[in-house]
């Protein structure tokens, strides 16, 4: 992964230790003011802070976009009982990589963040719920949570006063990606099967352990630090009117230089593109997706489109996660979204029934067109099946599933159709995809 910076276009804020022997420490941290902003916090009334996020316009990084104040301020009024802060850490649609890189490269600036945050909400146990595959970010965490713990920045008796008692638990899951849904996670971190709960009651009023609980992606809670230390000022000078601040836009696939670029919201995806060197070369752009796989895909038409959460969606997408995966014209459609088809499919929890039943057979029609051996009608019955479970299953994982098919053949309907009688190999030969050539050493 590779941080590149371009004067005037990137914004490295929660990336500007990556470049850094050893960044990821304490000492490299705190020697480019972090926890500066967690000791101006400890000074400040609880309510202050939340007002500051909210003045900022500081939208949720996890993908809905929803203004994190806001959220903070729906938490019921304290009655001196437990409540918590839950770090969403369950990073694993495909396509998708910010937040990994980040708890990787920087893992101090979360935790100033969940200091801040919990002591914006008044809460004295927070926890990193973090997709337990990544072995080397769950140790990495481990290591940053005890060197914050042996500096005296999080503990008991915090602050001027020693009002401010916190403790971090790190939580390593055990991979299901609807954990990533928060009551599905906040279930897993009680010990049960991830599923989604029923809402209402929402995880502010009854959430883990039934008690008021904040649930706020990875990127989210690591912005807060930033916003609190340099002031609302600062963050607003930066972004569009309705998608301030600066976010990290991961780009992958079809480029000269992929990586992760901190840049403010309301880039283009064409600036991107040129700065992770362009298409590669002797190819030309065929799709691209503006959210990760579960957004509508986007083509050469809306590169120039402004990547902030309303323009994205007033084009018919999702800005998501940032997750930028970029396909020339060497890619087969339809190959691509039959490996996103198998991975909803096998990532489903089985609750409802139009995703538990409706992936199957989405899958099934995916795998028969990719290998040529469609039937007449196929593209029609993915758009049924595809229809009823759109907007009709328990969490948003059935949407996720339904949505790059829709969008595919709306798209690219025709190269759907002559996946009937031809393979799609054929058609779009794996080697012409391939980003790396094999060599002979390797054979």
């Amino acid at each position: 992964m590779t941080v590149t910076k371009a004067a005037g276009k990137l914004t490295p804020v929660l990336s500007n230790t990556w470049d850094q022997p050893n960044g990821y420490t304490l000492e490299a941290y705190r020697s480019r003011g972090g926890y500066q902003a967690l000791a101006k916090a400890l000074t400040m009334d609880p309510a202050e802070i939340t007002n500051q996020i909210k003045a900022s316009g500081l939208r949720g990084r996890g993908g809905a976009g929803f203004p994190t104040g806001l959220k903070w301020a729906f938490l019921p009024p304290d009655d001196g009982k437990a409540r918590y802060l839950v770090v969403n850490a369950d990073e694993s649609e495909p396509g998708t990589c910010k937040d990994i890189p980040t708890m990787m490269g920087n893992p101090h600036v979360l935790i100033e963040g969940i200091a801040i945050t919990s002591r914006a909400i008044r809460c004295e146990h927070a926890f990193i719920y973090l997709r337990g595959e990544v072995v080397h970010v769950y140790r990495r965490l481990l290591a940053a949570v005890r060197e914050a713990r042996e500096a005296g920045l999080i503990g008991q008796g915090l602050g001027p006063n020693g009002d401010f008692n916190l403790e971090i638990t790190v939580h390593a899951g055990a991979g299901a990606y609807i954990c990533g849904e928060e009551t599905a996670l906040l279930d897993s971190l009680e010990g049960r099967r991830g599923h989604p709960r029923l809402k209402p009651p929402f995880p502010a009023v009854a959430g883990l352990y039934a008690r008021p609980t904040v649930v706020n992606n990875v990127e989210s809670i690591a912005s807060v630090p930033g916003i609190i230390g340099n002031g609302v000022e600062w963050f607003d000078a930066m972004g569009t009117e309705k998608s301030k601040g600066h976010g990290l836009f991961s780009v992958s696939g079809h480029v000269a230089r992929p990586g992760q670029f901190e840049a403010p919201f309301g880039i283009t995806m064409r600036e991107l593109i040129e700065m992770a060197g362009g298409i590669r070369p002797g190819h030309q752009l065929k799709f691209w997706t503006p959210g990760g796989s579960s957004t509508p895909i986007f083509t050469e038409e809306e590169l120039d489109i402004p990547l902030d959460y309303d323009s994205v969606g007033q084009a018919g997408s999702m800005l998501g996660t940032r997750a930028l995966q970029v396909f020339d014209e060497t890619t087969s459609v339809v190959r691509v979204i039959t490996r996103w088809t198998e991975f909803y499919q096998h990532e489903s929890c089985g609750k409802c029934t139009p995703c538990r039943e409706g992936t199957y057979w989405l899958k099934q029609i995916m795998l028969r067109l990719e290998a040529g051996q469609g039937k007449p009608g196929d593209v029609d019955l993915l758009v049924d099946v595809a229809s009823n479970i759109a907007g009709k299953s328990f969490c948003a994982l059935g949407d996720a599933a339904a949505t790059p098919i829709l969008s595919g053949i709306k798209r690219f309907r025709q190269e759907f159709e002559d996946c009937i009688t031809m393979p799609a190999r054929e058609m779009f030969p794996y080697e012409a995809s391939a980003v790396f050539a094999e060599s002979e050493g390797t054979r």
